[in-house]
């Protein structure tokens, strides 16, 4: 992580869950982290906690991704303020229990214009960053499961699974292009499987039903960690874990898939 230090990290869906743990573990690693969100009273009480325990400073800024007027407002103070954006970690997401054929037209927009037209917009902006001051970055993209195996989760879930795979190609597509601009950035796309976060329990599910399989924001964080301090000539292309090996169990008929319990211990590239 020493290259790293000093350098700017943008995280967005930052005020709770991973993208929580993620930005206070990039903080006590040294970078300064923009953390955005909607509830900015959420990232304050963050900023608060992380500089209390940990005596570093984040910067909390309020955003909604569903705004490409507000994701160009953070890039911009970030240009302002230090020069640009050098890690950035698309984290927001939502999730819908919307069913394709049964769904509303509003719920299909809502989870494409989050969980892809937003890390699009957002990973376009770092891409131009890092073009204008021509050095290196890491885009990570907050994937999942789902992303690679459609029936790891309920069925009324089809178009939240639809919206990964679409990151799982755009992280691929993201790279070629990178390659092809002549681009000094990585792009690394993380697939858990389920993760014990306030937006898994508003969809429904129970500590019974997680039955302790589920990953935590920490693992999340150690995996994001672990992808930044790999050597700079080595790419890590798709961390997917689960909760032993690199096949997925499915459990309580075929709900969930298992998360990971030592997640740097186990490494999987597409290549």
């Amino acid at each position: 992580m020493d290259r790293w230090v000093s350098k700017v990290a943008l995280v967005t869906g930052a005020s709770v869950g991973i993208g929580a743990q993620v930005t206070k573990m990039l903080a006590q690693k040294g970078m300064r982290v923009i953390a955005v969100a909607r509830r900015l009273e959420k990232l304050e009480e963050l900023a608060a906690r992380i500089k209390r325990e940990h005596k570093t400073e984040i910067y909390p800024m309020m955003c909604d991704v569903c705004k490409e007027e507000d994701i160009l407002r953070v890039f911009k103070w970030a240009d302002d303020k230090f020069g640009g954006v050098d890690v950035l970690v698309n984290n927001a997401g939502t999730v819908s229990n919307e069913s394709i054929i049964d769904g509303s037209t509003e719920k299909y927009r809502a989870i494409m214009e989050v969980n892809v037209i937003a890390m699009a917009i957002c990973s376009r902006e770092m891409s131009r960053s890092i073009k204008k001051r021509k050095t290196r970055g890491h885009i990570i993209n907050m994937n999942s499961i789902m992303g690679h195996y459609g029936e790891a989760m309920v069925v009324s879930n089809s178009l939240y699974s639809a919206s990964k795979y679409a990151v799982t190609g755009m992280s691929h597509s993201l790279r070629h292009e990178m390659i092809a601009a002549k681009l000094d950035i990585k792009v690394t796309s993380i697939s858990p499987g389920v993760v014990d976060t306030d937006m898994i329990r508003d969809f429904g599910v129970t500590p019974e039903m997680l039955r302790g399989n589920s990953l935590q924001g920490q693992d999340i964080a150690d995996a994001m960690i672990y992808v930044l301090s790999a050597p700079s000539n080595v790419e890590v292309r798709l961390f997917k874990y689960n909760y032993t090996t690199f096949t997925i169990f499915l459990i309580r008929e075929d709900m969930f898939a298992h998360g990971a319990a030592h997640i740097c211990k186990h490494l999987h590239t597409d290549e």
